[in-house]
């Protein structure tokens, strides 16, 4: 064990994340304001844990200013969310405004300046809305496409004053990854085609978002980005099944968004791998020039857990529709630490891995890490018998190991200009609804979703107000 101290550069971000989703809950929506969350809710409801979902969620839309001042006192500097492309319109076709809604973001954004707490916001997570899932197969039509860009139009002409760090989707590959190739969420369609073509249209919606921001002057006092989640992928082992099974793994999953939102093109190899498959998807020339035009100012990226592969052992089932898994397979490294609650491998050091990558392959764009975290269920067991206070340390450990390997990074020449949780209370995640709780604050669920600080809370305070990250690593042989 050795004891570690590293100082936090002036101006990084230590902050959190949350979507509209997750906290908002429905009050005040009207009818035909459904998003696609909560049409899966609805018509799936039994799969969601205990059965809570976004219906009711922290009641964050009632509840802003509580949490606002809880944000203060957790040390945050920035927090991002979502603004809820379903409720923030009336009509999606004519880009008609909920002044209501759109008013609870203009309080919200006043009260988080009130308190000096920087806002971000992103333009959609996973906030499809329902009617243009019913009329337009969502992303599937490139109706969609221009619709989005229409209602950021309208979002940006509201906001821009009070927002500098915009962002066009959150996880843009997860939705149709889930539901089209591993066909696990509603509405359970295994489309590989479809599964690429949303990939494409949010690529394009994204461009074609950067497009207009520019072309608007809003560049000249803000940025426009995304938030990815490239799974940090590594091969069981260095023979050359292994290491093409990973290097496949990631341009199926990681490098489909990278390359075209931060180097302009999609991989020639992965569009030959799609045509050698039969996967056809809609594209244009002049679709691929937007791209190539118009990629994102900095890039959030969600980092939670390694993704280890090996090499398929068994042939394809000839009758199985193509999914990427016919070139790997999942492999769990022996003796890994982890995460028990949410089955998930502890690494920290994909931090550094992905920094070191995004400096050599993606010109050392900016960047941050945009979600870091650990989910535990059944947190209460932690719970102080006198104060009430859950002992998180578990979580303190969690952070502060994936943040010095992020300062680790920085130090090394890589651009990274913070570190956010997830998340800044517990939510509502999709279908584990509450099961893993993630905040620094909690909700407590049987009490009118009250708020406590965590000690983690009071921690990330103390490394706010400090500048230094100080902490024991175990590096050292026993």
């Amino acid at each position: 064990m050795s004891q570690v101290s590293i100082a936090i550069p002036e101006g990084f971000i230590l902050g959190a994340a949350a979507s509209a989703w997750q906290t908002e809950g429905w009050s005040g929506k009207k009818d035909g304001q459904d998003s696609y969350l909560d049409l899966w809710y609805k018509n799936n409801r039994h799969v969601w844990h205990n059965g809570y979902g976004p219906a009711k969620a922290t009641d964050f839309i009632n509840r802003y200013q509580e949490d606002v001042a809880l944000m203060k006192a957790s040390g945050l500097s920035h927090y991002r969310t979502s603004v809820n492309w379903s409720r923030f319109l009336t009509d999606y076709e004519l880009g008609t405004v909920d002044e209501e809604y759109a008013a609870y973001i203009d309080d919200l954004l006043d009260e988080m300046k009130r308190h000096g707490i920087e806002p971000m916001l992103c333009l959609e997570h996973y906030e499809l809305p329902a009617f243009l899932i019913e009329k337009y197969d969502g992303w599937s039509s490139k109706k969609v496409v221009e619709l989005f860009v229409l209602y950021a139009e309208k979002v940006f002409e509201r906001y821009a004053g009070k927002v500098s760090r915009w962002f066009t989707f959150n996880e843009p590959v997860v939705v149709q990854t889930r539901v089209y190739l591993d066909a696990i969420r509603w509405p359970f369609e295994q489309n590989t085609a479809k599964w690429m073509q949303w990939n494409h249209h949010k690529v394009l919606a994204t461009a074609s978002v950067v497009e207009l921001f520019y072309r608007k002057g809003y560049n000249a006092s803000g940025t426009v980005g995304v938030i990815l989640n490239p799974e940090v992928t590594y091969a069981r082992s260095t023979a050359a099944h292994d290491q093409q099974a990973a290097h496949l793994y990631d341009l199926f999953y990681n490098r489909v968004f990278l390359d075209p939102m931060i180097n302009g093109e999609y991989p020639q190899e992965l569009l030959e791998l799609l045509q050698k498959h039969g996967v056809h998807f809609d594209y244009s020339a002049e679709e691929l020039a937007v791209i190539r035009n118009n990629t994102v100012d900095e890039v959030g990226i969600n980092l939670y857990y390694p993704h280890r592969v090996k090499a398929p052992s068994r042939e394809w089932n000839k009758n199985t529709p193509f999914h990427p898994a016919y070139y790997y397979e999942h492999f769990e490294l022996p003796g890994r630490r982890m995460n028990k609650s949410r089955g998930w491998e502890i690494y920290p050091k994909i931090i550094y891995d992905m920094a070191m990558r995004i400096k050599t392959e993606y010109g050392n764009i900016a960047w941050f890490v945009a979600e870091n975290g650990m989910g535990i269920e059944n947190e209460d067991q932690f719970r102080d018998a006198i104060s009430g206070e859950i002992q998180d340390d578990y979580r303190i450990e969690f952070i502060a190991e994936h943040l010095y390997w992020t300062l680790k990074a920085r130090e090394d020449g890589a651009n990274c200009q913070g570190y956010m949780l997830w998340a800044f209370t517990d939510n509502v995640s999709p279908m584990n609804a509450f099961k893993n709780r993630y905040g620094l604050i909690e909700i407590d669920l049987e009490n009118n979703r009250d708020r406590r600080q965590k000690k983690s809370s009071h921690w990330f305070k103390s490394l706010s107000e400090s500048g230094v990250l100080s902490l024991t690593l175990d590096d050292q042989e026993k």
